[in-house]
């Protein structure tokens, strides 16, 4: 069984939700608190043991790669003042630990994913969905990797929703539980509620055999005139064991407004810090 050493960021998306803040500022470096969401999913990753983050861009995406460059004047003129420079380390890549590749057009997830398939090569990879904030201890990856460990394969994260809620997401069809762990038979994207197998939700991280590269290689558009990332997971369900791993921790949509200002209300008032001011100021509003 190989490790699962890279993972794929696909942050190519214009943000046109959030506009006008994404107009000049990716999505992805918008802070929840004093951290942008691309760092979050990057210590999501380093704290699974993966190793290389690819970074799958698109024009106006450069604040990323600067994110995660040393910033010279910044730390030198830091140094100088005497400031502490440990608020930066998380933002430090090391040399090799790092790649970009550009999706020159917007065809979709899967196209996204396909893009990296020369620097993920023949390994199995992750994939992390930035806009969904995994918050939990150990982190989402962290529960995935372990276990991949125990049965190998490809494995999607998942959550237990209400199912009046099932027909805004992507549910899986559930086998055999164990535990956290359930066997995949079947994916079904955006049911009825009537319809739906299940109310376990796909939720943004993803572990997938090198062989999904080759089904997107040849697979057409999908839903929205785009190739779709769950398509190919599905024609892989029954060729290679395919579980699904329930996260024990909270997800915030940061793809939405009021997803995004919970998370960053949510994470200051678990920080020290500020918890005691956020808290004061939360209640005085809604009195």
């Amino acid at each position: 069984m190989k490790p699962i050493r890279k993972a794929v960021f696909p942050v190519a998306g214009l943000g046109t939700r959030f506009l006008p803040a994404t107009k000049a500022i990716p999505k992805e470096m918008l802070p929840v608190v004093d951290r942008p969401l691309i760092q979050y999913a990057v210590d999501e990753a380093r704290e699974a043991g993966i190793e290389q983050m690819i970074f799958v861009t698109g024009r106006g995406k450069s604040a990323i790669e600067d994110h995660f460059d040393i910033a010279f004047e910044l730390e030198k003129t830091m140094s100088e003042r005497g400031k502490n420079l440990s608020v930066l380390e998380p933002t430090r890549l090391g040399p090799g630990n790092c790649a970009y590749v550009r999706q020159q057009e917007p065809l979709g997830l899967g196209h996204a994913i396909w893009c990296a398939r020369d620097i993920v090569g023949d390994e199995p990879f992750a994939i992390f969905l930035p806009d969904e904030f995994m918050h939990g201890s150990p982190g989402c990856m962290k529960q995935m990797v372990d276990a991949y460990h125990k049965v190998g394969g490809n494995l999607i994260s998942v959550l237990e929703i209400p199912r009046e809620q099932v027909s805004s997401y992507g549910v899986i069809a559930p086998g055999r539980a164990d535990g956290a762990l359930t066997e995949v038979t079947g994916l079904v994207e955006k049911p009825p509620v009537a319809d739906a197998p299940s109310n376990l939700i796909i939720s943004g991280r993803y572990i997938l055999q090198p062989e999904v590269m080759r089904v997107l290689e040849t697979q057409g558009k999908g839903a929205g005139g785009e190739i779709q990332l769950t398509d190919a997971m599905a024609a892989m369900i029954g060729r290679q064991a395919f579980h699904a791993v329930t996260f024990d921790g909270v997800r915030y949509d940061c793809g939405s407004k009021a997803g995004y200002i919970q998370a960053n209300l949510a994470l200051a008032l678990e920080r020290p810090d500020m918890a005691d001011e956020v808290r004061a100021f939360a209640i005085d509003l809604l009195k």
